[in-house]
């Protein structure tokens, strides 16, 4: 008699079939396929979405490098502008401070030093104060006597001078028998090598004593045998004075700081 389950006796299993039939392909017979396979999906769209972060770090790199090259020059600019504030640099022409300076040395001039502000500015702003007199100030110093300074000519703006501090406001100038006097007292004046100092007779210094306004400085070249100076213009208003004469630096041989005089009168 036939052991075999009643089923197969009938034929309706088949024993090698469903032996080896994977259990997931057993359990999805008989359903219909509605979608292809994954692996069955479009390459081209997972490409697409691969590519668009690279473009979008290409454009932020170049932004980020334009980003910069601006920053770095506007860093540039703002420190030509500071330093264009405190020091400039200027060409010697003419030989009116031989022997102390020649004609085509460079030199920086300090514009820090001399640095001013009118403190009745802001007020002058302000209705009924239009004629508040100026109050200027210097935090540092103004023009001392000995400085060799760079200034505005008075009678051409457009011109730029270069003289040493002589008088100072208030003081009284007199030219006697070659030398130079302040408030009576005759200054030593090594830079001249024994050159002797005149005033032309059709000058105020040429008609006796001046004396130097509050508001200004009385300046001569070191050449007085060939110097347009306030001999000659009178004094130097002290709005016309850019900064103090600092470092010579070309040519390099007579590379240096440019000296300050001291006078005795002055100890």
């Amino acid at each position: 008699m036939d052991n075999s389950p009643l089923r197969q006796r009938l034929g309706m299993d088949d024993p090698a079939r469903m032996s080896d039939t994977p259990l997931q392909r057993r359990l999805s017979t008989g359903r219909p396929t509605t979608s292809a396979p994954t692996e069955a999906l479009p390459v081209m769209h997972r490409e697409q979405r691969t590519d668009q972060p690279h473009e979008h770090v290409a454009a932020g790199s170049v932004r980020s490098v334009v980003k910069e090259m601006l920053e770095t020059a506007i860093f540039i600019l703002l420190i030509f502008f500071i330093v264009r504030g405190i020091v400039q640099n200027f060409k010697i022409e003419g030989s009116s401070m031989e022997p102390s300076l020649h004609s085509g040395q460079y030199i920086l001039v300090n514009k820090l030093v001399y640095f001013h502000f009118d403190v009745n500015a802001p007020m002058r702003l302000l209705p009924g104060n239009d004629d508040l007199p100026e109050e200027v100030v210097y935090p540092f110093h103004i023009p001392e006597r000995g400085d060799v300074i760079v200034f505005e000519y008075p009678n051409d703006p457009r011109k730029d001078y270069i003289k040493r501090v002589i008088g100072l406001p208030g003081e009284t100038i007199e030219i006697r028998d070659g030398d130079v006097y302040i408030d009576s007292q005759m200054i030593d004046e090594p830079y001249l090598e024994g050159a002797m100092t005149s005033c032309s007779s059709g000058s105020a210094c040429g008609q006796g004593p001046v004396v130097v306004p509050e508001d200004s400085i009385f300046v001569m070249g070191d050449n007085r045998a060939n110097s347009s100076d306030s001999r000659e213009w009178e004094a130097l208003p002290l709005q016309h004075v850019i900064g103090q004469a600092w470092i010579l630096y070309y040519p390099v041989s007579d590379w240096g700081i440019v000296p300050h005089t001291t006078y005795a009168i002055d100890q």
